[in-house]
Order: structure tokens, then C-alpha cells, then sequence
């Protein structure tokens, strides 16, 4: 089935689905591209409802539009051709609206982290969001910095140039300094090192999300069978008081999360993932970056200093995603199976 919308010569409708951080960032990103209109926005927050749309994305100009808090109502007066999910980061919680829209035939970009690779970790929703998808003609892509580019996209490109692969190490240093409070808790930053324990118990502190997702996409690209995976998240204690706008924390108390995962295959530790996330981490000396490391032939090493900015980035990957689901096959896409992200910068068709 084709799009219900035709490939029109006029620019490509967008919809945001969550007016976060994240969704107002991106929807500022789609108004400023060329090509791309941005016909709507759907906020999961009752107060949003009803905000002028430009102002309340932080364009500081009205866009003749409104926030709105029916979404089926919203996709149907809209019509638009893409929808860019950005409300949650677990399939879970994301699979209602993602389906909302593709039993429209609204093509879906997510940047939920599980959705990069969902058969990681949830194979039913998965099996159902890619059949939705090819009944009704629509292609569904998760994306982000990480998962979805970092330690998984730009370890799978780099193997390309490489005759024989024996393991990989990857290692992304980041600031958590610019994120706000939910993301602040899920790495226990603020808490006591028991408090961070206990919250690794209650399952308050979860770490990062995705690593499942990047082995997942890295084994599948080159072909690995997995037989274990292990993790392990250990607080980074600050020894100096450090400060963000959204938290203060002193000297003895957590300032992140460092968590790692590692993946098995016949017998030998075939992935290494490690990921410390923390505020103002330059306060202790720390400098970011990401490292992506192949033992192989030849052996590679890559190195970004600082960090890909994991916000910033994200935004880009999302709305840079439009032309690859407009162009894509009907279904669940991965990103390893679509053309590398590219900056859309140029004059379009």
C-alpha cells in the first residue's frame, strides 16, 4: 500500500509527537529546513494543550498553530507524512502512539532508545509494530546519538574497512550537565552512593538505556551470535561540589552513573561497551569524548574530543531521518539497513 498522502511537490509535513526538550528542539530544527512544514504538535501533558505551537517550541514567533492533546484528532485535521516520536524512551511506552500512526500510514522516526533496536528487548511489539507498518505501507525507524549512532551506527561503518573483526571496544565519555531532571535520576546523580544502591534495586536508578539495542545492531551487522550479555553500574562519587540548572551536588554525594556492558561470543568477550555519564565531569578533570576501538585486521582506533553532543546530535539524527523513511521499504527499518545519516543542507526535489 502506498502513502495515503501522495508524494506531493509541496514541502513534507511533520508532526511532534511530546513537546519536551527534545520534541521543541526538533520542531525548531523542522521549521528552520527547508523542504520540511511542521504541521502539528502533540504534547502527553494536559497543561500543554492549547499553546500557541511556535512559542511554546521556543521559536518566539507564533506559527498559527496550536498544541494540541488529541492525538487522533491532531493526525487527522494534519495529515502529515512523517510523525517524530519523542515522548519516552521504552517500546512499551512508545508502541501506542507509534501505532496511532501508522494505522494512518504515517511514516514514524523515533528517537525512544529502545526503539533502535526493539527486538533487543521487546520481540512482540516489535513483530507487531513491523506488521502494522507494512499493512498500511508506512516505514518505522528508531534513532539518536546512542543508541542508534555512536557505539553502535559508527562501529558497524568503521568495521567496513576491516578484513577480519575479533572484538570491539567502544567507550562514550559524556556531561550530563545540559539534561533535566528525569534523566538526572535515572543515573542517581544528587544521591548518597547507598541511595544509589538502593535505587539500582528499585529499579529508580537505571543507567543508560540502549546498550542491548547497540550490541544487538552490531552483531546482527556482522553477523555474530551472542550467547551472554553482562552490565554493571557502579556511581561516580564527586569530590567537589558541581552545579547545573537543574541540580547541585556536593562533595560525597553522586554526580553519574558508570554503566558497562559486555557481550560473549564463543567464549571470549566479543563487545565491550562503557558508558560514564556525569555532571560538569571537567569539575574532576575529566574530558569527554567517544572512542570506538577494533582488534582485527587492520586494527582501528577513533577517536571524537570532545563528546558528539548527545542532544544537538540527536535532533539532527531525527530530523535528518525524514528523507530515509520517505525513501524506505514498508516495515520496521534498522539503521544499518538505510543509507548513513546525512545532513539536509542543500536544494531537495
Amino acid at each position: 500500500m502506498g502513502d495515503p498522502r501522495g508524494a506531493s511537490a509541496g514541502p513534507t509535513g511533520i508532526v511532534v509527537l511530546g513537546t519536551g526538550q527534545m520534541g521543541c528542539a526538533i520542531a525548531r530544527l523542522v521549521v528552520e529546513r527547508p523542504g520540511l512544514e511542521l504541521v502539528g504538535a502533540w504534547a502527553r501533558r494536559p497543561e500543554r494543550a492549547g499553546l500557541e505551537l511556535g512559542e511554546a517550541v521556543g521559536l518566539g514567533r507564533p506559527l498559527g498553530l496550536a498544541v494540541e492533546s488529541d492525538l487522533p484528532g491532531l493526525l487527522e485535521r494534519a495529515r502529515p507524512r512523517v510523525a517524530i516520536q519523542t515522548t519516552c524512551s521504552r517500546v512499551a511506552e512508545a508502541e501506542p502512539e507509534i501505532t496511532r500512526c501508522l494505522e494512518r500510514g504515517i511514516h514514524v522516526v523515533s528517537i525512544a532508545e529502545e526503539m533502535a533496536w526493539p527486538e533487543a528487548t521487546s520481540p512482540e511489539a516489535a513483530d507487531r509494530l513491523d506488521r502494522l507498518a507494512r499493512a498500511h505501507g508506512a516505514a518505522l525507524l528508531g534513532t539518536g546519538v546512542n543508541p542508534g549512532f555512536v557505539l553502535d551506527l559508527l562501529v558497524v561503518t568503521l568495521s567496513g574497512a576491516c578484513a577480519r573483526v575479533d572484538s570491539i571496544t567502544a567507550t562514550r565519555v559524556n556531561d550530563l550537565s545540559p539534561y533535566g531532571p528525569t534523566v538526572l535520576r535515572s543515573q542517581g546523580v544528587g544521591l548518597t552512593p547507598e541511595g544509589f544502591e538502593a535505587g539500582l534495586e528499585s529499579g529508580e536508578v537505571v543507567g543508560h538505556l540502549g546498550f542491548r539495542q547497540s550490541i544487538a545492531m552490531i552483531a546482527a551487522a556482522l553477523g555474530w551470535e551472542i550467547e551472554r550479555i553482562e552490565e554493571s553500574r557502579e556511581p561516580i562519587v564527586a569530590a567537589e561540589p558541581r552545579e547545573t540548572p537543574f541540580v547541585r551536588v556536593e562533595p560525597g554525594r553522586v554526580a553519574g552513573c558508570l554503566h558497562s556492558a559486555f557481550a560473549w561470543r564463543d567464549g571470549r568477550r566479543a563487545i565491550s561497551l562503557i558508558h560514564p555519564q556525569q555532571v560538569c565531569p571537567e569539575a574532576a578533570g575529566v574530558a569527554t569524548r567517544d572512542t570506538l576501538e577494533i582488534a582485527g585486521d587492520p586494527p582501528l582506533r577513533l577517536t571524537s574530543h570532545p563528546e558528539i553532543p548527545g542532544g544537538r546530535a540527536t535532533v539532527a539524527l531525527a530530523v535528518n531521518a525524514v528523507p530515509r523513511v520517505l525513501a524506505a521499504a514498508p516495515g520496521l527499518r534498522h539503521g544499518t539497513e538505510l543509507p548513513p545519516p546525512a545532513a539536509m543542507l542543500g536544494p531537495r526535489g
